[in-house]
């Protein structure tokens, strides 16, 4: 059995609907020696570009950076407008994407069901997910983040055994941290994340503590450090502060 210091950590940029695919491209160049400096260290480096950045993102950026879709379609083709399957992504090498982050679940109705059929695709073309979980502030304040939480793991999960699960990432982004400014403790996080691994291991048993758990949610150059050195915190997920190579490169520099 793995140990927690024995996990790779990982650190993800999510763009959202930020850069243009000449600002990824530049973005992408300018990585590489990062990308360098992180395999160096032991860490896994990656970034989820827009849908038309993709292609320049995994042409440009170093063979070892990780690019990610931040959404795929659970069906392989069909009368789905505007979504993207998987053998689209697969076509330009692409074998990571996100699943169920908190502004797919608010805006476009993604539910742990319809993340469950996601999760399920993906693996079965040997794809990586990064499933997110998290919970909103009504649910925060009313003391519901484990229940919220157990509930999104267990139905996202539901279903697979743990041979499949052994290359799943889950993030951990309490919705109302995300963009906000407001940080969960490293307390709050370490205690979540700790409580996903337990339903990890209930689920799949001993291969609970080979996955990886990231935190999501205002994760900043100057908070990233405190947050990694959490037992069960992984890596991170992080927004805004990825979208610049200087933040991003300050990232790095503070969880080696």
């Amino acid at each position: 059995m793995w140990c927690f210091n024995m996990r790779k950590k990982l650190l993800l940029g999510n763009w959202k609907m930020n850069k243009l695919a000449s600002e990824a491209k530049e973005f992408a160049i300018a990585s590489s020696p990062l990308v360098n400096k992180a395999l160096k260290n032991n860490i896994d480096l990656g970034v989820a570009p827009t849908y038309l950045s993709l292609a320049q993102v995994k042409q440009h950026a170093h063979p070892n950076m990780i690019v990610a879709a931040q959404n795929v379609h659970f069906q392989t083709s069909g009368a789905f407008t505007g979504e993207i399957s998987i053998p689209m992504l697969k076509e330009f090498a692409i074998t990571w994407a996100l699943v169920g982050h908190s502004e797919r679940r608010t805006y476009d109705n993604e539910t742990n069901e319809k993340c469950n059929a996601k999760v399920k695709a993906l693996l079965a073309e040997k794809m990586v997910p990064v499933y997110c979980v998290g919970e909103t502030l009504a649910e925060f304040e009313a003391g519901q983040t484990k229940v919220i939480v157990g509930t999104q793991v267990r139905d996202g999960l539901k279903d697979l055994t743990a041979e499949q699960v052994k290359e799943l990432v889950v993030a951990y982004e309490p919705v109302w941290s995300i963009g906000t400014g407001k940080n969960a403790s490293t307390e709050i996080a370490e205690d979540v994340c700790k409580f996903i691994r337990d339903v990890l291991k209930d689920m799949f048993g001993p291969i609970a503590e080979e996955i990886r758990i990231l935190y999501g949610g205002s994760v900043k150059p100057e908070n990233i450090k405190a947050y990694l050195s959490c037992p069960n915190v992984d890596g991170a997920l992080v927004g805004g502060a990825s979208l610049k190579i200087d933040s991003y490169e300050a990232l790095l520099n503070n969880i080696i």
